[in-house]
Formats: C-alpha cells, structure tokens, sequence
C-alpha cells in the first residue's frame, strides 16, 4: 500500500522529538546547538533564519557529519512548514545523531522566535 505524506509524517512524528519555534530557539541557545535549514537554497535566499546553516534535504546525508561529527551535538531542524524538517530529523536519528529535534512550525515562527 502507497502511503502520503501525511501518512509518513504521522509514523515520522512517533519516532523522532518535535519542538515549536520558541522552545527550540531558547533550547538551542541554551545547549549551543545547531540550527539546520532543510529548505532549498532558493527559498533560503526569500527569507533566511537567522542563524541558521542552510543544508538542504536533498543534501542533509552528505554533509552533515563533515560539519557534525559529534553525535551528541544539539540540531535543531527547520524547513517551511515543518514537513521536510521531520523527515529530516527521522534522517539523522537513522545516521546516529543523539539530539535532533524537528521544528514543526511555519518559517514566520522560526524567524519571529530567531530575531
């Protein structure tokens, strides 16, 4: 059986830690984690989020454990709508990251709770 995104995203949601804007800024700040924007380089550049380190989903595998190596770093996981960030998340949980979190707002809650 085929299943949608939604489908996916509620067994994603089981497996990985979801996190609003607010509390991810405050946590992040807190344990000097990473902000991580999955969104594609040309959204990025529409609207950025400060301090946030633009990897794109498509390229998350490939270069996270060059810039990540520790796998108790903190990452924070954003993209535009919270989609791609749980998916994201359930990624590095996979590749053995012990602290990710997947913000699962929209982009004006993460640059509001980023300024």
């Amino acid at each position: 059986m085929l299943k949608t995104i939604a489908d996916l995203l509620v067994e994603t949601k089981l497996t990985i830690q979801c996190i609003n804007a607010e509390e991810a800024a405050v946590k992040c700040k807190e344990m000097q984690g990473a902000l991580i924007d999955v969104r594609e380089p040309v959204e990025a550049a529409q609207q950025a989020v400060n301090g946030a380190i633009l990897v794109p989903r498509g390229i998350l595998e490939m270069k996270m454990l060059t810039l990540y190596p520790d796998a108790d770093k903190a990452i924070f996981v954003h993209c535009a709508s919270g989609v791609r960030a749980c998916l994201a998340a359930e990624q590095l949980v996979r590749m053995g990251y012990n602290n990710v979190w997947a913000i699962t707002c929209k982009l004006d809650a993460i640059c509001a709770a980023n300024s």
